[in-house]
């Protein structure tokens, strides 16, 4: 489980000394109790490699971001502090599909769903969500998926 790993590596950060890893890892680890607590009251609870998944992706998301507004008002302080905790984040996601490998998943969706104008891109999108979710960033395969019903 994706969960204990990141519980192994706070240990380890500890007991190495990394401070900056060791802040990371307790981001991740809050932002997983958060979720935790969050979903206490949801009618249904997600697989936990899943919803630990979802949250490494949203938090990476917002590291990207946060650099790119980071880097264009001139703080690259703060820019490199954001690329070191997407580093230790990235390093718990599983591998993300290639975008060729990506291309073909949607090719075979477009196929099944028959899927021919950029008016199916929602029901391709869910889709390729439901199928290949954990291993797929979303805003490139929004773009594939673009490209591939234009």
């Amino acid at each position: 489980m994706i969960r204990d790993t990141i519980k192994q590596a706070q240990i380890a950060a500890m007991k190495g000394g990394d401070k900056e890893r060791l802040a990371a890892v307790r981001l991740i680890l809050a932002k997983l109790k958060d979720r935790d607590i969050e979903l206490r009251t949801a009618s249904s609870q997600p697989d936990d490699d899943t919803l630990v998944v979802d949250v490494l992706q949203k938090m990476a998301k917002q590291r990207r971001e946060s650099i790119t507004m980071y880097v264009d008002g001139n703080r690259e302080e703060l820019a490199e502090q954001e690329r070191k905790e997407l580093k230790v984040i990235e390093e718990f996601l599983p591998a993300q599909l290639s975008d060729d490998e990506t291309r073909a998943a949607i090719a075979d969706i477009k196929s099944t769903l028959n899927a021919e104008s950029i008016k199916d891109m929602g029901r391709v999108m869910a889709e390729l969500k439901a199928r290949h979710g954990t291993v797929l960033d979303m805003q490139t395969a929004s773009r594939l998926v673009k490209e591939a019903l234009s």
